[in-house]
């Protein structure tokens, strides 16, 4: 039976940024992913992640514009997300040659109604705005903004991932053959109470989702696609240089609340350090080269 690998796709390697959040774009960024992803199922069963940051982000401004109806919460805006990429992620990978059959399953996660994250927000969600109009947005929308590179972005609310709901089907169905497409956008947050599931109001980092998901199906690896190649010391000066291979603890420095590559380090970390298995951090073109040793970073025990 093949191994299995948790891939972890990244919003962003999704749309790029600065583009038009377009479902024409969307597709065509797709393509390149659908490309990647059916090299790695030869080899793998593939569960697959997916972010949903601008998506969801452009979803609550069509919210927000219709003012007829109230706003619907973020919870049912990350599983809109789930349906909506889900579904052009499984129309793309399924018109390929030789791909299994593709599932993708609408996904609860729980998360702690008493997490911290809820008083400080800091997952970065739909499109960049210019710097100066950051007093605009947040007196208009009551949001919380923050910078992301040279622009900036609202952020939310991004509770620890504790449980998935939808752990057995998703279990079932890669046991099956299926390339699975689950806890999409992180998973839709719900605050558990006994038997019964209520909407949180957040928006979970899919980075720590997959790690989750991968410890709880016992993969045999972690693969965290996204817009940069490598993780890299020393980022943005003439040192700079891609780390090729790391201990958790030498990623550990990278691992903080950064809202970028923090995530992905924290997910990697708590992968390795559980299962003592590979994680792998590097750019979405590269996938089948990241397992190979030769490009990306890899996180190993």
């Amino acid at each position: 039976m093949k191994k299995k690998i948790v891939v972890a796709l990244g919003g962003n390697a999704l749309l790029q940024r600065g583009q038009v959040l377009s479902a024409e774009n969307q597709y065509q960024n797709i393509a390149v992913a659908a490309q990647a992803l059916a090299e790695l199922s030869q080899e793998y069963r593939v569960i697959l992640v997916h972010g949903n940051g601008p998506q969801v982000g452009l979803l609550a401004l069509q919210n927000q514009a219709y003012q007829e109806v109230p706003a619907y919460p973020l919870d049912i805006l990350v599983a809109q997300t789930q349906g909506m990429v889900g579904y052009m992620l499984a129309q793309s990978l399924s018109a390929l040659a030789q791909m299994p059959p593709v599932t993708t399953v609408v996904t609860r996660v729980v998360v702690d109604a008493q997490d911290e994250a809820f008083e400080r927000p800091a997952k970065f969600i739909g499109p960049v705005y210019r710097l100066e109009q950051k007093d605009e947005l947040q007196q208009r929308w009551g949001w919380h903004m923050k910078t992301d590179g040279q622009y900036l972005r609202r952020v939310v609310a991004s509770p620890q991932p504790q449980r998935i709901v939808e752990l057995d089907t998703i279990d079932r169905l890669q046991q099956q053959g299926q390339l699975v497409i689950c806890c999409g956008g992180g998973g839709a947050p719900v605050f558990a109470e006994g038997a019964h599931y209520y909407g949180a109001e957040a928006v979970i980092d899919k980075d720590l989702a997959a790690s989750l998901l991968a410890r709880q199906l016992n993969a045999d690896h972690l693969m965290i696609l996204t817009d940069a190649d490598a993780v890299y010391q020393d980022w943005g000066t003439p040192q700079q240089r891609a780390l090729r291979c790391v201990t958790p603890e030498q990623l550990y420095p990278f691992a903080g609340d950064d809202g970028s590559m923090g995530p992905k380090a924290q997910a990697a970390i708590d992968f390795v350090r559980d299962t003592g298995r590979n994680a792998y951090i590097g750019a979405l073109s590269d996938a089948t080269a990241i397992l190979a040793g030769d490009r990306g970073t890899c996180v190993r025990a």
